[in-house]
C-alpha cells in the first residue's frame, strides 16, 4: 500500500491510497464467496460454479464493485495507522480513481484534530467571590423555612389581595369565541405570582368570594400558541375561595420543631455554618467557571465543522434518552418547543461548540503538563459507575473494558480544569464607573 497526503485547507487532509494486488485479490475472493449463490450457470448447481467460471461467463469486473468496498475499508484503516492522522470525521468525497486486479487507487478527504495554541491558563485573574455570611442571609433562610412550615387559612370577610391564593373558575374568549385550553375549575392561583398572562392577576385584586369578574388581557406576541399570540381576550372568572398564608412564629419552639436544636440561637448558628459552606462551594464553582472561560477564550483553535456536528448529535441523543425516561419522544418535545430538529440543532450549536473547544483545550493542557492517571484513579471511576448503575464492580469493569482510553482522557481533562481553577488569582471586583 502507498499513501500520499496533502493539506487542502486547515484541518482538511486529502489522501490518495494505492492498494496492493494481494489486498485486491482478498476483496475479489470475498465478493465471490458472498455472491456465488446468485449466479445461474448451465451445468452447475447454484453456488457450485468456481470463481474462474463465473468470471468467464459474467466478466472479471463482476466482483469489482464489492471488492472495491472491501479494499477501501481495509486500506483506509491501514493508511491511518501508517500516517498517524488523528481523524475526527468520516471520509468524504471518496472517489475510485482506478480499479483492476493489479491496481486500485482511491482518493478521499478527512478532517483531522485541530492544533490548539494555548494562551494563558495558569494564574488567570478572576473576580473574588463573596463568602461572607450576613445576618440578613440567616434571616432569609429562617423565612424560607417558616414558609415551608406555613399553613393556608381560608378567609371570607374581605376581598382578595395580592399574595392571597384564590380558588378560581375561569373561561377565556377571543373574538367572542371560547378557545381550547382556556377553561379551568377550582384552579389554585397565587395573586402576584405571575403564573398567568400579565395583567390577569392584578384584575382579581378586590374580588369577593362568589363574585363574577371579567378580566381583559392581551396575549403576548411571543405566546407559544400562535393562534392566540397578540390577540385581546376576555376571561370570565369566579372566585370560589380566598386563602392566606399563615407563617409560624420564629422562636425556640419553631427551632425545636424544624431542627435538632432546642433554641433559636443554636438553630441560627447551624444555619450560619451551612450557609457558609454553601457559599464556599458556590465561590469555588464561580472561580472555576470564570477561569475556565478565560482559558478557553485565550486559546486559538479552528474547530472542524464535523466535530461540532458530532457534539450536536450527542446532545440530541442525550435529550432523546432523557425524554424517554419521561415517556416522551423527541418530536413531541420539539413540537411543544415550536421548532423542528434542524432548528433545535441550530439552537444547541453554540453550546456544542463550547463543549468541543473545552475538550480540545483540556486535552492540550493535559499534554503540555504531562498529566498522568493512576490505577487508583481509574478504579475510583469504576467504583463510582458501579454505585450509580447498581451493578457489581467486576461487571462494570467488563462492560467498560474497551473504554479505558476514554476514562483516562476524562480524568486528565478534570485534572486540567482543576489546575486552571486552583492556580486562579482572585482580585477584588473593579468599582463601577459613576
Amino acid at each position: 500500500m502507498q499513501v500520499k497526503t496533502n493539506e487542502i485547507k486547515t484541518n482538511l487532509i486529502g489522501m490518495e491510497i494505492e492498494s496492493t494486488p494481494e489486498v485486491i485479490e482478498e476483496g475479489i475472493e470475498r465478493a465471490y464467496r458472498a455472491r456465488k449463490n446468485e449466479f445461474r450457470i448451465k451445468g452447475f448447481r447454484p453456488g457450485k460454479a468456481s470463481r474462474h467460471i463465473v468470471e468467464q461467463v459474467y466478466g472479471k469486473e463482476i466482483f469489482y464493485n464489492d471488492a472495491a468496498d472491501y479494499v477501501l475499508n481495509k486500506e483506509y484503516e491501514a493508511a491511518l495507522e501508517e500516517t498517524g492522522l488523528d481523524v475526527v470525521s468520516y471520509p468524504q468525497n471518496v472517489k475510485l480513481v482506478e480499479f483492476s486486479a493489479e491496481k486500485a487507487v482511491f482518493t478521499l478527504e478527512v478532517y483531522v484534530r485541530p492544533e490548539v495554541k494555548l494562551g494563558q491558563y495558569k494564574g488567570i485573574e478572576v473576580t473574588k467571590a463573596d463568602t461572607e455570611v450576613t445576618d440578613e442571609d440567616v434571616e432569609e433562610e429562617l423565612k424560607k423555612e417558616a414558609e415551608k412550615n406555613s399553613r393556608m387559612i381560608s378567609v371570607d370577610d374581605r376581598a382578595a389581595q395580592l399574595g392571597d391564593t384564590v380558588s378560581l373558575d375561569f373561561e377565556g374568549f377571543v373574538d367572542g369565541e371560547a378557545f381550547e385550553g382556556g377553561k379551568g375549575e377550582n384552579y389554585s392561583l397565587k395573586l402576584g405570582s405571575g403564573q398567568f398572562i400579565p395583567g390577569f392577576e392584578d384584575q382579581l385584586v378586590g374580588a369577593q368570594i362568589g363574585q363574577d369578574v371579567e378580566v381583559n388581557v392581551t396575549f403576548p406576541e411571543e405566546y407559544q400558541e400562535k393562534t392566540l399570540a397578540g390577540k385581546p381576550a376576555v376571561f370570565k372568572c369566579k372566585v370560589n375561595e380566598i386563602k392566606v398564608q399563615e407563617l409560624p412564629v420564629i422562636d425556640d419552639d419553631f427551632a425545636s420543631d424544624v431542627s435538632e436544636f432546642e433554641t433559636l440561637d443554636e438553630y441560627k448558628a447551624d444555619l450560619r455554618k451551612k450557609i457558609g459552606e454553601r457559599k464556599e462551594k458556590q465561590a469555588k464553582n464561580q472561580i472555576r467557571e470564570e477561569a475556565m472561560k478565560k482559558a478557553l477564550d485565550n486559546a486559538e483553535i479552528e474547530i472542524p465543522e464535523p466535530m461540532i456536528a458530532s457534539e450536536q448529535d450527542a446532545e440530541v441523543k442525550r435529550m432523546e434518552e432523557q425524554l424517554r425516561s419521561y415517556g416522551m419522544k423527541l418530536d413531541q418535545y420539539l413540537q411543544y418547543m415550536g421548532v423542528d430538529e434542524a432548528g433545535y440543532r441550530e439552537r444547541i450549536r453554540p453550546q456544542a461548540e463550547i463543549n468541543v473547544r473545552r475538550d480540545l483545550v483540556m486535552d492540550a493542557i493535559a499534554k503540555a503538563e504531562e498529566l498522568t492517571v493512576t490505577e487508583e484513579e481509574v478504579d475510583k471511576e469504576y467504583a463510582a459507575a458501579a454505585e450509580y448503575m447498581k451493578m457489581p464492580l467486576e461487571q462494570v469493569k467488563t462492560v467498560y473494558a474497551g473504554s479505558r482510553e476514554g476514562i483516562e482522557r476524562d480524568i486528565k481533562r478534570r485534572k486540567a480544569a482543576d489546575m486552571i481553577a486552583d492556580s486562579a488569582v482572585q482580585v477584588e471586583k473593579a468599582a463601577e464607573a459613576e
